[in-house]
C-alpha cells in the first residue's frame, strides 16, 4: 500500500482542522494538530508511511522544525532507524551546516549538525514535514542533507499546496512524494 485510496485521503483530509484568514486574511490554514490527536488518523498516517518506506532501506529520517519532527520521529522509530532535526539557526547545540533561503521578505536559515549523519557519506535519508508551499525550507533541507553527505532517497508531504509550485522546486533536487495535493 504505497499509494492513498479516495477513501484514506478524505479520511486524513477529514481529519485536519481549516482555520479560515490565519495568520492572515484570505489564508486557509491547515492546522494538522487535529490530525495529531486523533488516535487512528495519526496511527493510521504513520502505519502507512511505515508501510511505504520499510522497502527503502533507510539510515535515518531527517525532519524539519517542527511539525516534521513529529513525523519524522514517529516515521523513524517504527523503522527502527535514527532521526534527525533540520532547524532554525541557531537551535542545535554542536558544530552545524546552514542553509539560507528566500522569503517573501529576506532570508532565513536552516541548520543540521555536520556529523548528522556520523560521517557515514552516502546515508540514505528520508526528508519528511507536514507541508510544502513555495518550497523555500524543504529545497534548503534537501541542500542541507546533501552538504551532509547524506543522500535524499525522498522528500515526503503530508500536504502540497499546489498552486504555489514548491513541489516542483524541490522535485528538481529529489524525488518527492506528496500524500494529498490541495
Amino acid at each position: 500500500m504505497s499509494i492513498l485510496d479516495e477513501n484514506q485521503k478524505q479520511f486524513l483530509l477529514d481529519s485536519i482542522r481549516n482555520i479560515p484568514d490565519f495568520p492572515k486574511p484570505g489564508i486557509q490554514f491547515k492546522d494538522i494538530t487535529t490530525l495529531l490527536n486523533d488516535p487512528k488518523a495519526f496511527g493510521f498516517l504513520i502505519d502507512f508511511l511505515t508501510d511505504r518506506y520499510a522497502r527503502f532501506e533507510l539510515d535515518y529520517v531527517a525532519g524539519i522544525e517542527s511539525r516534521g519532527f513529529i513525523f519524522g520521529a514517529a516515521l523513524a522509530a517504527k523503522l527502527e532507524v535514527g532521526f534527525v532535526p533540520i532547524r532554525k539557526k541557531g537551535k542545535l547545540p554542536s558544530t552545524t551546516i546552514a542553509e539560507k533561503y528566500s522569503l517573501e521578505y529576506g532570508f532565513d536559515e536552516v541548520e543540521i549538525h555536520i556529523d548528522a549523519f556520523r560521517e557515514k557519506e552516502g546515508s540514505r535519508v528520508l526528508l519528511i514535514d507536514d507541508l510544502i508551499a513555495t518550497g523555500g525550507t524543504a529545497e534548503a533541507a534537501v541542500k542541507l542533507i546533501q552538504s551532509a553527505k547524506g543522500h535524499c532517497v525522498e522528500a515526503c508531504f503530508l500536504l502540497n499546496l499546489e498552486e504555489l509550485g514548491g513541489a516542483k522546486k524541490v522535485s528538481n533536487l529529489a524525488p518527492l512524494y506528496t500524500l494529498l495535493d490541495i
